[in-house]
């Protein structure tokens, strides 16, 4: 399937006499349609949630829309649940995530009435000196060794950070019951941006297996099981997109399989979904400014790794449209570069595009999650605005762009402003 521009050259030629090239372009309608799709496909569950993953997308407007449309938030850091805070969002509406987190962190997740999932054993007394322990509780759970799905390595969850293992989670859960918890949750992260339908089948099969062991062996209430995120979309063109209703029947059918038949049909499920919610439904607006012809050739545009660092970070696709050429032969091959002074701040490496000449606009699609969020000032450079299409057609400013004034704010001791 072809990918489509949000926006088209016109709009873009007028957009830009207010807010100049580089920034991010958001769909309203795109973003609650999925949204409406995600909450249809696990209807079937009374207690179901989606904690949209704050780190994805760290915007208040963005927020506010996924929350008209029945989400809570994932939040990972105690800006993220100041954000959370801001926009009205809190309690039971907010996930904390988090691991190797500091005292004032869990305090302020405390404060909010976040429901805290930990990520480790040794975090249990140390949120019991620091706030106390609630009675809704959730644990991480790393099943080591690598996780397969029809004999294919997804990853290896073994090597990661995160969680606990399966004796710890035992242990855990009996001593938090001993300390006056009575509900519990589960959560698992096992592969990221995976484009199959398996992979939620599979985890929560996992996580519902476990989640009956732990209630027969401890006792306790299991409140929830948190799948976490995963769920990919496709960068490349032609490459098959997730299909969310399926992926919601078959966590359905694992459910009525082991824990409907357990007697546990009480049992929320909830995900926590950053880059299906929010990924296809943002892009990166820039404009080539120099053209380059030596060994290879060469399209400079105004932004570069800062603004999109995933090309850079991890040789990450992402696909590029030139306004006004959509229908022109992709007959040249260009490596698209930024102006950082490192030798990987290249959005794409021999791509084939139409003739790129200086001025064209360039679109680089599915940068809603992970995009702007991963921005940084590396060489001095100044994140970009954010702006949102909204349903009506129209557009409006959600962030400014940064200011030079905004890059030395922090440097109390310089008044070079103030001259």
């Amino acid at each position: 399937m072809a990918k489509k521009p949000l926006v088209t050259l016109q709009e873009v030629r007028e957009l830009v006499k207010k807010y100049p090239t580089p920034f991010y372009v958001y769909d309203e309608k795109l973003i609650r349609e999925n949204a409406r799709n995600v909450m249809k496909a696990f209807s079937w569950n009374k207690g179901y949630k989606e904690y949209f993953a704050v780190k994805a997308t760290p915007n208040p407007e963005i927020m506010r829309i996924l929350h008209e449309e029945g989400c809570g938030m994932d939040c990972s850091s105690m800006t993220e649940l100041m954000l959370c805070k801001a926009v009205g969002i809190g309690g039971s509406e907010i996930m904390f995530s988090s691991n190797a987190t500091p005292a004032e962190e869990y305090a302020y997740a405390s404060e909010v009435g976040a429901t805290i999932n930990l990520d480790d054993i040794t975090h249990i007394d140390f949120l019991k000196n620091i706030s106390g322990i609630p009675e809704t509780i959730s644990l991480r759970y790393n099943p080591g060794g690598e996780f397969l799905i029809s004999n294919a390595i997804m990853d290896t969850p073994g090597e990661a950070k995160y969680g606990m293992t399966r004796p710890q989670l035992t242990e855990a859960i009996r001593y938090l019951m001993r300390l006056g918890a009575k509900h519990f949750g589960i959560h698992a992260f096992l592969a990221s941006n995976t484009v199959t339908d398996e992979y939620y089948p599979a985890l929560a099969r996992i996580l519902f297996k476990v989640a009956k062991e732990l209630r027969d062996e401890t006792g306790c209430h299991m409140s929830f099981i948190n799948l976490s995120g995963g769920i990919g979309i496709p960068y490349r063109e032609n490459e098959r997109a997730n299909d969310i209703f399926a992926i919601g029947e078959g966590v359905r059918k694992a459910y009525e399989e082991i824990l409907t038949s357990a007697g546990m049909d009480d049992v929320a499920i909830y995900t926590e979904l950053g880059r299906f919610m929010l990924g296809p439904y943002g892009q990166l607006v820039s404009q080539a400014i120099h053209e380059k012809h030596i060994y290879k050739e060469y399209i400079g545009l105004d932004a570069c790794a800062a603004n999109l660092m995933r090309p850079a970070m991890y040789g990450a696709y992402h696909h590029i449209t030139v306004l006004g050429k959509e229908d022109a032969l992709r007959d040249h091959k260009y490596d698209v570069t930024g102006s950082l002074c490192e030798n990987n701040d290249k959005f794409a490496l021999d791509r084939a595009l139409p003739k790129i000449d200086i001025g064209d606009y360039l679109v680089l699609h599915d940068a809603g999650a992970h995009g702007f969020s991963m921005g940084y000032n590396y060489n001095g450079k100044l994140r970009s605005a954010e702006l949102m299409k909204c349903v009506d057609g129209s557009f409006r400013l959600i962030r400014r762009a940064e200011t030079p004034k905004d890059y030395f704010s922090t440097f109390d001791f310089l008044d070079i402003f103030d001259k």
